[in-house]
């Protein structure tokens, strides 16, 4: 019988943690061994992952244990993708090695997976909480301490208007490595349609919107595991700031308006994008780098402009289909 889901987890040097979330698997998926299987994608190492991997594939012979070692260190995102395309369940849900599961996750993705043929996108709602001060974080629009902030448990929802609503309020929700469950099949036809979408930080939003625009989506209202807040990889990178928000968003966006999603939506995303923005980013990017920031913010410039007529003309010829069908009144 073919497995429904695959747990993946992609690391790099970080033995012992991954040993922990292992043992967690391990916890997690008793009972559903059948249905199952892991997949480590070690993104070539040095210290004792290979042992940690080892051990557990020894201490788990009743469950398909597959692994990978890079040749190369080729970044998160490519680690991380390489997880998605080694799929060959029916679902795959990449999770990082470091963060914190409930064991009842594992029992109600199976039981939607059976119920649901036709889901193609599962997010498991999470808490967040400051890696260094411990206080609960989420984003200022939802008043408790999860990031999704919509009822979408029954599966039979407008997925791409449930999606929309999820990226247009947190972007790091819906980017989130170990909240997103996609059907492998449609991640897997995403990443093959956009070929480079490992250079982009956030493209796991694209193959998010992807799934969600050919099938059903679930977003749970309780929560099922926490986000640790701290400073990510790519924000260790200097100029990460100005490509995140005016390259690599405005990206995701175009190629969600390319595959399926309407294109008022995306328009009305760049716009917002462009509100949302940073503008101590731009002006210290463009102090530190001018012709690297230069080239980056005109063809963004140039994109939320475009956006901006549209918008324009499109309530212009609403406004005006509006006043020719109303009724007429003739004073006599």
């Amino acid at each position: 019988m073919s497995k429904l889901l695959t747990i993946a987890i992609p690391t790099y040097n970080r033995a012992a943690k991954l040993d922990k979330q292992l043992a967690w698997i391990a916890r997690a998926i008793k009972g559903f061994e059948s249905e199952c299987e892991i997949f480590v994608s070690d993104n070539c190492s040095t210290d004792q992952t290979q042992e940690i991997i080892q051990k557990w594939q020894q201490m788990l012979p009743s469950v398909t244990f597959k692994s990978h070692k890079q040749p190369e260190n080729l970044g998160v995102m490519k680690n991380i993708i390489h997880c998605i395309k080694s799929a060959t369940t029916k679902y795959v849900w990449t999770i990082g090695d470091d963060d914190p599961i409930q064991e009842r996750a594992v029992p109600y993705l199976i039981t939607q997976m059976h119920k649901h043929q036709d889901l193609s996108l599962l997010f498991l709602n999470f808490s967040g909480r400051n890696q260094i001060t411990g206080e609960p974080v989420h984003p200022p629009t939802i008043p408790d301490n999860r990031w999704f902030n919509v009822d979408a448990e029954d599966g039979y929802g407008d997925s791409q208007a449930i999606y929309g609503h999820c990226f247009a309020e947190s972007v790091g929700a819906v980017i989130f490595l170990t909240a997103s469950i996609y059907r492998s099949e449609l991640a897997q036809k995403a990443l093959n349609i956009w070929q480079d979408a490992s250079e982009n930080w956030i493209s796991l939003a694209y193959i998010a919107g992807y799934c969600a625009a050919n099938g059903k989506i679930i977003v749970t209202k309780d929560t099922y595991m926490e986000c640790i807040v701290g400073v990510s990889y790519w924000q260790k990178i200097e100029n990460s700031a100005v490509l995140m928000q005016y390259k690599h968003l405005p990206e995701v966006i175009l190629k969600l308006e390319e595959n399926g999603f309407s294109k008022q939506f995306c328009r009305k995303m760049m716009v917002k994008s462009y509100q949302d923005a940073n503008l101590k980013v731009f002006l210290g990017a463009l102090r530190r780098w001018p012709l690297f920031t230069l080239r980056i913010m005109i063809p963004f410039w140039i994109s939320v402009i475009q956006s901006v007529i549209y918008l324009l003309t499109e309530r212009f010829f609403k406004s005006s289909e509006r006043k020719m069908l109303s009724p007429q009144v003739v004073s006599k």
